[in-house]
């Protein structure tokens, strides 16, 4: 007869193999001290049996990045190093991520009885977005921007450079600081569109108004931008006041699908994300019209192919609820179909990896203060979000590109 198995870890380890395919991928220890799996892997602690129940209710990324942002599960090492292994056995074991078979779960929930970790599932970490309303009205677009965006302006000072840029910069080489990267990628927007001043331009989700200062600043480009976040407004128009430009730029707190006028120029910075599938032909419709014949119109988005078009479990839960992105081929076809010409694609992909890094080291630079501000739970989602974010990027699951594109009817 073989002798019961004693300690936490060691009995997770047995109930966990149906879940994972042999033999754990991690070092795991367990809240009674207890450990098993390869004593050379990422070591991954399990602080509260609560961490095992969101794991049961719901397996995979999700319950995991709960228990994660709550502290319940952590990893003292590397989180990057730790979550490419444990995504390189995956691979390797073929997981899909699906749901175990019954009796895999029937025997998980003996372990938890025997272990003392049995019952209902904790609540939703406070960190998690509650949505509500129809896909995409924008009532519901307010709120979950509002959710990511007006977190703290504060806060992001703490992370992204002092432009407040926060999409992906433009390296020349991987030594240079975010800050200078950004400035780059405001120039280059700039130079596709070919702002002289005078120029009329529109932001279409213009941020903390980085593009549109720049715009004015720099090139002399009376700037109209519009967002729906109003903590990024409030900061823009300050900004906007310190800096004299109070005849050269213009921020309305409007959604996008109620832009009115025609421009020179529209640009819109990484936030087609957030349109959804079903709303991207009016978004692609609204850029169109608002611009002159021959105007161009520059776009920087994210895409993504695979099992997850949108940013995936944690990223729609914790972090930008709604997201949706798709092939780069296929948001093109939206554009053409609305009667805007492709002249140029630029892809940026590496260049993210590299502007998430900075962003990383600002925030951990700038823990305590962050932690002080907004709570340890949100910044453990960031710091999960951002490590999270560069694989992503790294490992080509998720690109960036910049389109390029001309209205029709010019000469």
């Amino acid at each position: 007869m073989i002798a019961p198995q004693r300690g936490v870890a060691p009995q997770l380890e047995a109930a966990l193999r149906p879940f994972v395919g042999g033999d754990l991928p991690v070092r795991l220890k367990a809240w009674d001290d207890s450990a098993a799996g390869p004593v050379d892997a990422p070591l991954v602690v399990l602080t509260s049996p609560a961490a095992v129940r969101r794991l049961l209710r719901h397996p995979g990324e999700l319950g995991a990045a709960q228990a994660y942002v709550t502290g319940e599960l952590d990893v003292p090492g590397d989180l990057d190093h730790a979550l490419t292994h444990a995504f390189a056995v995956a691979r390797a074991r073929g997981l899909t991520g699906g749901r175990p078979s019954v009796p895999a779960l029937l025997r998980a929930v003996r372990t938890l009885r025997g272990i003392g970790a049995f019952g209902r599932p904790p609540a939703a970490p406070t960190s998690q977005a509650r949505i509500r309303g129809r896909l995409h009205s924008p009532l519901r677009d307010r709120r979950a921007i509002s959710f990511h965006y007006d977190l703290s302006n504060e806060f992001y000072e703490l992370v992204l450079d002092p432009s407040l840029a926060y999409s992906c910069g433009f390296h020349s080489s991987p030594d240079v600081p975010v800050e200078e990267a950004q400035l780059a990628k405001l120039d280059l927007v700039c130079d596709k569109l070919d702002l002289r001043p005078g120029m009329t331009l529109l932001d279409v989700g213009c941020g903390w108004g980085s593009l549109s200062l720049h715009a004015a600043e720099r090139f002399g480009a009376r700037v109209t931008g519009v967002t729906i976040a109003a903590e990024q407004k409030r900061l823009i128009d300050q900004r906007i006041r310190e800096r004299g430009l109070e005849e050269l730029v213009s921020i309305q707190l409007r959604d996008y699908r109620d832009v009115v006028g025609r421009f020179d120029a529209v640009a819109s910075i990484e936030m087609g994300e957030h349109v959804g599938q079903d709303k991207y032909a009016t978004y692609a419709e609204v850029l169109h019209r608002s611009v002159r014949p021959g105007g161009r119109v520059l776009v920087q988005q994210m895409s993504r192919s695979g099992r997850w078009p949108g940013g995936g479990p944690f990223i729609e839960n914790f972090i930008a609820p709604d997201m949706y992105m798709r092939p780069v081929g296929e948001t093109i076809a939206f554009f053409e179909r609305a009667g805007l010409e492709l002249r140029d694609v630029q892809a940026l992909r590496e260049h993210y990896v590299l502007t998430v890094a900075g962003w990383l080291a600002s925030l951990r630079r700038n823990r305590d203060r962050l932690v002080a501000l907004v709570g340890e739970e949100v910044v453990r989602v960031w710091e999960l979000y951002l490590v999270g974010g560069s694989m992503a990027f790294r490992d080509g699951r998720m690109g960036v590109d910049q389109l390029l594109m001309v209205r029709n009817g010019g000469i």
